[in-house]
């Protein structure tokens, strides 16, 4: 009897470890939501086998035993009932008849459990008994089951909604991260995400992007406007006096140097037929005045020339931002500037350049943008741990998050647990559920043995009181 219980159907239950990644697995059609709308059928794709392994043959190991076990429970009450039955048939009276009623019993109890049991897993006998070896035959629609269990009593809004607010995760979160420990931890995951996904990032690709969008962002954007507020402010905060006094202040330094290169410059361009000394001394004088005009410039503030320059870049700025030929100028000279090849470069290498220093900033541990990320969390976490305010607003986003994900994509969500089920072999999910839980079923049959027995006697006692 046993030996029945234990074989069943047969193939699928001793056949040893599930199929491989490359064996076969049963692909039964669920539902899943796809190209045509929600709820629309296709057939479930293979997945990943049921694997059985070694911790599960030793789980088996013990079924086994407790099959054994149960087993013989099973025949020492058939052997007691037979050996009362035979005592009470050669004339003993009292007990036999006791003991012979709660060992039937116990036989009923034990075979009804048996059965049951067995019905789980196989069909019982092998005969094609209806509603039995359930698991195997039943197997998609206690997936699709659980999935709507899940569904309707682990991913509902409120659930995940509730679960999250009872969790205080800013308070904690806000400790962990104020601890230094952790800060540097954190840093350092996230330096190593940085350069990894830098190292991933082709860098023509990134060229080409960024040139892209700031060419495309320059033609677009109108400069001169914006210029021409900018110069308006600098020269009406006295910004650009600063630059008129560097240029004069170079402009005396060199003349006073180049002298002699002025004044031959200027001797060379004469015409010919004047005297060699007339154009000496107009070289001379040419040079004397140039460096009396740049040296009155440096050290009078009140220069004429530089009230010349103040209003020259004040209309200028106006025109900038009210001529329309003079924005067009600017535009055009915009357009020539970023059309050319070596502006184009610039552009492209900046990517290179920022890549690089990114990276060898996130390697170094003591690199202002390492320390800096961790004085940042560090105070993130001081101020989660204690600003209630923050951690309602952190702890409000996260429930939102959560419940849009478990809202929005429920249907993906427990459409995985369906269809990773129907993808199981029922043979094989019928041996793993048998290993892990099969132990616990012996004990009900073993319960019932016991349980008959004790049935079987009180019922037989009432009887033989009432006069039965």
């Amino acid at each position: 009897m046993e030996h029945d219980a234990g074989q069943g159907t047969g193939s699928g239950q001793d056949s040893g470890a599930g199929p491989g990644p490359d064996g076969p697995v049963s692909g039964r059609p669920g539902l899943m939501p796809g190209a045509g709308g929600p709820g629309a059928r296709r057939a479930a794709a293979p997945l990943a086998g049921f694997a059985y392994t070694a911790a599960d043959e030793e789980k088996q190991r013990g079924v086994r035993r407790m099959k054994t076990t149960a087993t013989g429970l099973l025949l020492l009450v058939a052997l007691v009932y037979v050996l009362a039955t035979w005592a009470k048939n050669e004339g003993v009276g009292g007990w036999p008849g006791y003991v012979a009623a709660a060992a039937e019993a116990g036989m009923v109890g034990a075979l009804a459990d048996w059965f049951a049991v067995t019905a789980l897993f196989r069909r019982p006998l092998g005969l094609p008994i209806p509603h039995t070896a359930i698991i195997p035959t039943k197997k998609d629609q206690l997936g699709e089951s659980l999935g709507s269990f899940v569904g309707e009593n682990f991913l509902s809004g409120d659930v995940v909604r509730d679960r999250i607010h009872a969790l205080g995760v800013g308070a904690r979160l806000g400790a962990w991260l104020a601890e230094p420990d952790h800060a540097d931890r954190v840093t350092a995951e996230l330096a190593t995400a940085l350069r990894g996904a830098l190292t991933v990032l082709r860098d023509a690709d990134v060229q080409a992007v960024v040139g892209e969008a700031i060419t495309r962002r320059a033609d677009a954007a109108e400069v001169g406007p914006g210029i021409g507020k900018m110069l308006e402010k600098v020269v009406a905060d006295g910004g650009h006096r600063r630059v008129v006094d560097l240029v004069c202040v170079r402009a005396h330094d060199w003349l006073v140097e180049h002298g002699e290169s002025v004044m031959d410059a200027v001797q060379g361009g004469a015409p010919g037929w004047t005297p060699r000394f007339v154009d000496k001394r107009v070289g001379e004088r040419v040079y004397k005045e140039l460096l009396r005009f740049v040296t009155e410039m440096r050290d009078m503030p009140g220069h004429p020339a530089r009230d010349s320059i103040d209003t020259f870049l004040t209309d200028f700025a106006a025109d900038l931002q009210t001529d329309s030929d003079t924005r067009a100028r600017v535009e055009r000279l915009k357009s020539e500037i970023l059309g050319r090849g070596e502006v184009q470069d610039v552009i492209a290498s900046a990517w290179s350049s920022v890549r690089t220093m990114i990276i060898a900033a996130a390697e170094d541990e003591r690199s202002e943008l390492r320390l800096r990320a961790r004085a940042s969390l560090m105070s993130l976490g001081a101020r989660l741990a204690t600003d209630e305010r923050l951690q309602a607003k952190l702890e409000g986003w996260l429930e939102d998050a959560a419940v849009y994900v478990v809202t929005t994509y429920r249907t993906e969500i427990t459409s995985l647990i369906s269809d990773t089920v129907a993808g199981w072999d029922a043979d094989q999910t019928s041996k793993k559920i048998e290993a892990h839980i099969g132990r616990d079923l012996q004990f009900i049959r073993i319960n019932g043995t016991v349980v008959g027995a004790l049935a079987g006697l009180a019922i037989y006692s009432v009887s033989r009181a009432l006069g039965g």
